[in-house]
C-alpha cells in the first residue's frame, strides 16, 4: 500500500452506485443468493459504520457494517468487504477492516460477525463459532461463520438466530 496515496473515509450518500458496481465486479450476480444478504435485507445500513478507500477520487474498496442481533445480543455484521481487482493484495482490505473495527469499538460494539475465510479474517481476531450456535436465515457453510469479540467467554455465550438490528 505504500506506493498508493490511499484515503479512508465514511461512505458518502453519492457513493452508493459506485459501491454497488464494485460489488457486482467483485462478487457477481450470485451475491444476492447469500445468507448474509437475507440479513442485510432486514436491516438498515449504518453509513457511520461504512467506509470507502479512495485513490484520488476513485473508489477502490469498501466495507459495510450492518447492525444486527444474534439471539438477544446486539452486534454488527461485517460485509461485504470488496476491493477493485486491480488494487488487490496491496493492504487495502486490511486497512478498511482496521478502520471499521476501530469505529465499531469506538461506538461501543463488542461483537462483529461475518461469513468468510478464517485464514484471511483470523488475522484481525475473527474466530470460527461452534456449528449451529449462530444461525443465519439461509444456507451457509458453518465453517465460515466467524465472530470477533472481546473474549473467548463472550464468543461462546453469543448464540441464536441472526436478524437485522
Amino acid at each position: 500500500m505504500s506506493d498508493l496515496k490511499l484515503t479512508l473515509q465514511q461512505e458518502l450518500p453519492g457513493d452508493a452506485e459506485t459501491i454497488e458496481r464494485l460489488h457486482e465486479r467483485a462478487f457477481g450476480p450470485g451475491r444476492f443468493a447469500r445468507a448474509a444478504e437475507r440479513v442485510r435485507e432486514q436491516a438498515t445500513n449504518a453509513p457511520r459504520l461504512s467506509f470507502v478507500a479512495r485513490v484520488a477520487t476513485l473508489v477502490v474498496g469498501s466495507v459495510l457494517l450492518t447492525p444486527i442481533h444474534i439471539g438477544e445480543t446486539k452486534a454488527l455484521m461485517l460485509g461485504p468487504l470488496a476491493v477493485e481487482p486491480a488494487f488487490r493484495s496491496r493492504g487495502i482490505g486490511r486497512a478498511l477492516l482496521e478502520k471499521a473495527i476501530a469505529e465499531a469499538e469506538a461506538q461501543g460494539y463488542t461483537a462483529i460477525m461475518l461469513v468468510g475465510d478464517e485464514s484471511y479474517y483470523g488475522r484481525m481476531g475473527f474466530r470460527r463459532v461452534p456449528a449451529g450456535s449462530i444461525i443465519l436465515p439461509g444456507p451457509v457453510d458453518p465453517m465460515r461463520v466467524l465472530l470477533r469479540t472481546g473474549s473467548d467467554e463472550m464468543r461462546g455465550a453469543i448464540k441464536g438466530l441472526v436478524r437485522g438490528g
